[in-house]
This record gives structure tokens, sequence and C-alpha cells, in this order.
């Protein structure tokens, strides 16, 4: 039995990315300011100056919004990496560099990286293909922060999944007050040592 793939989306006019980006950071501002349970679609809607059947139209849930704040960070990130590329000796000590640096902007927004990180965690199969863009921009961003010249090799990419698997839970962890910001870095360091010298 075959399956219809996904019917791919066109692209968004300026226009409607715009009202996309005003959506983005109205839901930012609310979880910023008061987490998860802030982030309520109305005041979205409301915050953005769209219609409430717009805001469905563009994100089917909370939690969709939320994953997609979330790509839209780490794409800000992403784009700071590759500006400032990080310095270390090896991919390991730059891995490691660019993922606290990270964990320090979350740090100044933890009510946002809090609703962030559990839209994730709540994120259900109809969330899949947003999660699955988080998934490929972490990566990315690990790859980046690697500065090497070549793809990764097979064990490298194996220990970039390990790498994000450390980082959600290092975060899951710091976010519920069950991990200190030097056991994070700790963690962290360990899993990128994974990628050799």
């Amino acid at each position: 039995m075959t399956t219809n793939p996904r019917p791919s989306t066109p692209p968004l006019t300026e226009r409607q990315e715009a009202r996309r980006r005003r959506i983005l950071h109205a839901a930012a501002q609310l979880a910023s300011r008061g987490g998860f349970d802030a982030v309520q679609m109305r005041e979205v809607a409301e915050s953005s100056g769209v219609a409430l059947g717009t805001l469905y139209r563009y994100f089917p849930s909370k939690v969709h919004l939320l994953v997609a704040t979330m790509q839209d960070q780490l794409q800000l990130t992403q784009d700071a990496v590759r500006k400032h590329p990080p310095v270390g000796d090896t991919p390991g000590a730059r891995v490691t560099e660019t993922l606290m640096r990270t964990f320090r902007g979350l740090q100044r927004e933890p009510q946002l990286a809090e609703a962030m990180v559990r839209a994730l965690t709540f994120a259900d199969r109809s969330v899949s293909a947003e999660v699955d863009q988080v998934t490929r921009l972490t990566t990315a961003l690990i790859v980046d922060a690697m500065g090497a010249d070549l793809p990764p090799s097979r064990d490298q990419l194996a220990a970039v999944r390990v790498i994000e698997h450390t980082w959600h839970s290092a975060l899951v962890s710091w976010l519920s007050g069950r991990a200190s910001i030097a056991q994070v870095r700790i963690d962290l360091e360990t899993a990128c040592r994974l990628l050799g010298e």
C-alpha cells in the first residue's frame, strides 16, 4: 500500500511572511512573560493583529506555534554562529562552545525556553514535520559548529544525534531544576568528545 506524500505548501508571499513573523514575535513575547500557559491563541491573534481564523491557518495549535517559535530561535542562532564561528582546537570544543552560547541565550528567557521545550515534548504526529525541522536545524547548527571542510562521516553523524539527545535532555533537566548550568556543560562536553579530534 502506498501513502500519498504530504502536499508541499507554496512559498509565502512577502506579506504572508511578514504576518507569520508578527505571529511568531507575539508568541515569543507572551511565552517570555508567562511560559507555555501564557500563550493563548486568542491573545496571540490580538497581539499580532491577525484574525483568529488566520492564526489557525498558519498554526493549527499552540504546540505547532511554539515548535515554529523554536525553529525561528534556532535559525537566529545558526545565523549568529555563521557570522561568529566558535573557536576551539577540536570539533567537540567548538560544538560545546556553540551549544553553551545557545544555552546562555535560553537562560536569559527561561519562560520562553520552557514553553518551547514543553511544546516539543507534547508534540504528536500532527506536528512531526515541524519537529523534524527543529531536528534538522539543530543538526545543522552542530555540523556548522564542527567547522569541518568535508561533510561529516557516518560516525560523526551518529555522534551528532547523541549530542542532540544530550542537549534536549540537558535542557529539560535544567528547566525542571534537576541540573545546574555547570552540570549541563559537563554533560555536553562529555557527549561532544564523541566527535573525536
